[in-house]
């Protein structure tokens, strides 16, 4: 279950973080393996064999209470007997014994360690004392780490090379992944089972894959997002450095929401605030395992689409149809392409094939293969798509045919060429898994794939990364501070973001309402302090005059008792469309803004766009894009449109403001009313902290 409340490691930022000081964990001078042992069923033996793949480059040293050897190498009995000290100590020894040996190695002036055994006692006071001398302690209940760039394998099992840096919370799953991309033809330039993260965090192996020059995609797997903050900033610069960042994690969990007081935050859950955070970040979210292989196929050919339109291409119209309707349900563009680039597909084609996306060649593959790089290369050149898609029967003709394997070969070669050169994604979905052609495309490093949804897949999650990294920037409000709780104290708290209520009183008791006479009816009547006051009876609208008031009021004091009540004009224009707009302080991410459907159904529609808080012009309008409800603001059925540039400025400084407010949980205005004359406010809700 993911879990976004646990304790964090302390916070490190990234100005403090010396860049050499994981670099035991990477390139250690020496090692040792204490539990080392010769039974291939123990992991003793799996790190010896491992470690001893290294030896050319380091120092290796096996620990094993009963001395000999081990795998054909000498055997210590005790971390004392070493002729130096081990920079790097690896713990697979009993729980109990895990204490003694790290004091033993601590006073040798051993400088990392990577703990494999679980159930440690006393796990946190060991990390302590690590800590306390100097050194760096990976795990404890770590799967292992491996390094193919300095031949450091410390780890269960064997790992191919190749660019993708694994770092997960989950060593299982962590092995699932690397298993996976050596299948596909890939491999690993790190892996880092991050274990129960004692001491070293997922935030500073990550920052230590900043400037790593053999990888190219990140795959992370994170369970709680203790410290999130620090997360996303390293994600931004991991982006920054050229390298993709593919996270996988579990649950949609409500823990952090539970005691949520708006509809703010009973809308958010933790995935919702994980998106947005990767989003901020540059990075993208996957589902599975075999998704994260599927897009570090097209990462390692390709940057990321600089867009969603894409061009498709085959020579079925079932197929190129199917791939057409699954592109556009990942929410990629099959955009019609312009009358100039048809006409030009049209003169390289037969009479009947369809040319204007996707693109039938209605046989023309069978009579020429040609025609499939002729059109392969006009879509590549052409400014109308970001990406290219071939699927169906293209690789299989060498293999129904050997004749073709020569030609279809080559051909595979120039669609290559033609993709490099201008540096545009190209994939292939193939009938067939294996020959000549397909092969061709694996060793010239074209993304190809079986199925036509896992084609579209990585596409789709590729596009998402061509999002520009966004990490939020707050800084000390000049506002003012929330000063008590209620529709009022709202009211003053926001009175710097340009936000319009409207006019009205504050009454406690009937003699009050005398000042009501300087508003126009119909009026409102609310009590002011309730959190929400459709569902407690403490909201009345339409009320027709003071004396329909006097009653209203009369009746509502009685039901609820003396507190602040407040009435005001009813807000009768026209047109309006009803607007949630809040912000919430997640307790690792830190702020987020919400924007969506509004009014008393709100939590029923949930239609709603997060983003990491606070949020420029560009994101709030990306915001409301995103809304299934976003055509009720460009007018619907003859509806003139809302003024949205009134609503992109209010998610703005809304976002600002309650960003920057250490002492605000959560802000939210529900309903704001846009009509097409601007907005106003007709309930708010700030909470603090503490509450």
């Amino acid at each position: 279950m993911l879990d976004t409340t646990l304790p964090a490691p302390a916070a490190v930022t990234p100005d403090q973080r010396d860049r050499h000081a994981l670099s035991m964990f990477r390139d250690p001078a020496s090692v040792a393996v204490v539990g080392a042992s010769d039974d291939p069923a123990k992991w003793g033996y799996w790190l010896a064999r491992g470690a001893l793949l290294g030896r050319d480059r380091r120092e290796v040293f096996l620990v094993n209470r009963g001395g000999g050897t081990v795998l054909g190498a000498p055997a210590y009995r005790t971390l004392s007997e070493l002729p130096t000290a081990p920079e790097l100590v690896a713990l697979c020894v009993p729980p109990a014994s895990v204490g003694g040996v790290v004091d033993e190695a601590l006073a040798l002036g051993g400088r990392g360690f990577l703990g494999i055994t679980a159930g440690v006692p006393d796990e946190d006071a060991i990390a302590g004392r690590i800590r306390a001398a100097g050194a760096r302690l990976v795990g404890m209940n770590s799967l292992g780490i491996v390094d193919a760039g300095t031949d450091l394998q410390l780890a269960w099992g064997g790992f191919a090379s190749g660019d993708i840096a694994i770092v997960s919370q989950s060593g299982q799953l962590g092995s699932e992944i690397a298993g996976l991309a050596a299948r596909a033809g890939m491999g690993i330039s790190r892996f880092v089972s991050i274990g129960n993260q004692t001491d070293v965090s997922a935030v500073e192996l990550l920052d230590d894959l900043v400037g790593d020059e053999h990888t190219r995609v990140v795959a992370l797997y994170l369970e709680s997002f203790a410290g999130g903050a620090d997360l996303i900033g390293t994600l931004a610069r991991l982006r920054e450095a050229g390298k993709h960042t593919l996270l996988l994690t579990v649950g949609a969990s409500d823990a952090s929401t539970r005691l949520a007081h708006s509809h703010t935050g009973s809308m958010t859950s933790a995935v919702d605030i994980v998106d947005a955070a990767v989003r901020a970040a540059g990075a993208v979210r996957v589902h599975t395992p075999g998704e994260v292989v599927e897009v570090a196929r097209l990462l390692a050919w390709s940057e990321p689409p600089a867009g969603p339109r894409i061009g498709i291409i085959g020579d079925s119209g079932g197929q190129t149809g199917i791939a057409a309707d699954v592109a556009a349900a990942a929410n990629l563009d099959v955009a019609e392409f312009s009358s100039p680039l048809s006409t030009r597909l049209a003169a390289l084609l037969p009479a009947g094939a369809a040319c204007s996306n996707p693109v039938d060649l209605a046989g023309a593959g069978e009579q020429d293969l040609t025609s499939y790089l002729s059109v392969v290369q006009d879509l590549l050149d052409s400014e109308e798509t970001d990406s290219v898609l071939l699927t169906g029967y293209f690789g299989s003709y060498s293999v129904d045919n050997p004749a073709h394997a020569a030609q279809e070969v080559d051909l595979v070669a120039r669609m290559a060429a033609a993709a490099r050169r201008v540096r545009k994604p190209f994939v292939v979905h193939s009938m067939v898994v294996h020959g000549p052609a397909v092969d061709a495309m694996r060793e010239h490093g074209l993304p190809v794939y079986p199925h036509i949804e896992t084609a579209i897949r990585a596409v789709s999650a590729a596009t998402s990364l061509a999002t520009t990294p966004r990490s939020p920037h707050v800084t000390a409000t000049s506002g003012p501070a929330l000063e008590g709780t209620g529709y009022v104290a709202a009211q003053e708290f926001l009175s710097g973001t340009g936000l319009r209520f409207p006019a009205g009183r504050v009454v406690r008791c009937e003699h009050d309402l005398a000042a009501v006479a300087e508003l126009t009816a119909p009026y409102v009547l609310k009590a002011s302090w309730l959190e929400h006051k459709s569902e407690a009876g403490g909201v009345r609208v339409g009320i027709a005059d003071a004396e329909a008031l006097r009653t209203e009021f009369t009746a509502m004091r009685a039901r609820l008792g003396d507190g602040d009540y407040v009435v005001e004009e009813m807000d009768r224009r026209p047109d309006v469309v009803e607007v949630i707009l809040g912000v919430r302080r997640d307790p690792d991410f830190g702020p987020v803004v919400l924007v969506g459907a509004g009014g008393t159904e709100a939590e029923l529609h949930r239609d709603v766009a997060i983003e990491m808080a606070p949020v420029d012009r560009h994101t709030a309008h990306a915001m409301l894009r995103r809304l299934t409800s976003h055509p009720l603001l460009l007018g619907w059925r003859g509806r003139p449109a809302v003024d949205i540039e009134a609503l992109v400025d209010l998610v703005v400084a809304v976002s600002e403001h309650a960003a920057a407010a250490p002492d605000v949980a959560e802000v939210e205005i529900n309903p704001l009313r846009v009509g097409p004359d601007g907005a106003l406010a007709v309930d708010a809700l700030v909470v603090p902290a503490q509450a």
